[in-house]
């Protein structure tokens, strides 16, 4: 098994280059583009940035397998490390100058979550955990919070770019939730969504339609500082299904009852 102090240095290191790419761009034109529909956007930056991430931790680690939000699978070669990489979470946001983005980097080893490294350039704040180590905001340990009820915690949740279906769904928990909690917020970025939960910014997150990038590295920094994340209507988390609640554990019943309810 390789080390881990080198594995978080490489995906910290990819982190740092990556957060360079967006600001040395941010605030400037930038070439958009559109996916899916005209909603959900992609831009140079995204494609420089997971390009960079690849290619730092591709020569450390030629031999991993690697699933990126804009390339997809690389390397698809049997291996026990997968890196999963969303190499600008907040496009839209970033796209438009609203300064909330981050590089996502998680590693699952023998498909369990084994490090995470989440980086927000703009505002210099790095978020990374590895398994069995706790979680940290660039040097200093982070834990969720202590509070206990919905009606005392701040929420965040996230819309999808499919406006059909989930998002009708989403809409009618974020009634509930809107008067079960003290209040919620929607910026516009699940990893650092996750990472906000993991430091106590956050009681609560949750969120329909998500993709792998978009949670994997938030998996491990949630748990290694003490909180909890499941997929709805479960005790585990599998980052192939489609939601996610996470939480500091204490108002997480509080917070599956009303979204099963």
């Amino acid at each position: 098994m390789i080390d881990i102090s080198r594995l978080l240095d490489v995906a910290k290191t990819a982190a740092l280059e990556a957060g360079e790419i967006q600001m040395s761009f941010f605030g400037k034109t930038k070439e958009i583009g559109h996916k899916m529909n005209e909603f959900d956007l992609v831009t140079n930056v995204d494609k420089a940035s997971e390009e960079k991430i690849l290619t730092e931790i591709g020569a450390h680690f030629p031999d991993h397998c690697f699933l990126g939000e804009e390339g997809g699978v690389h390397n698809g070669k049997d291996s026990d490390y997968l890196w999963i990489i969303d190499p600008l979470d907040g496009t839209t946001n970033y796209a438009h100058n609203f300064p909330h983005f981050a590089v996502s980097i998680a590693l699952y080893y023998q498909n369990q979550p084994y490090l995470g490294v989440v980086y927000d350039p703009f505002k210099n704040e790095m978020f990374w955990a590895a398994e069995g180590a706790g979680a940290f905001l660039n040097a200093e340990p982070i834990q969720v919070s202590n509070i206990a009820t919905l009606n005392k915690s701040l929420l965040a949740t996230g819309f999808p770019y499919s406006r059909e279906g989930v998002l009708e769904q989403n809409l009618e928990y974020f009634k509930k939730f809107l008067y079960k909690s003290q209040a919620i917020r929607r910026p516009g970025s699940a990893a650092l969504d996750l990472c906000y939960v993991a430091c106590g910014r956050y009681e609560g997150f949750w969120e329909l339609n998500l993709s792998p990038w978009d949670v994997a590295a938030g998996v491990c920094i949630v748990r290694e500082a003490g909180g909890k994340i499941t997929n709805f209507g479960s005790e585990g988390f599998d980052y192939n299904v489609k939601n996610v609640l996470a939480s500091n554990g204490l108002v997480h019943a509080g917070m599956a009852e009303v979204i099963e309810g």
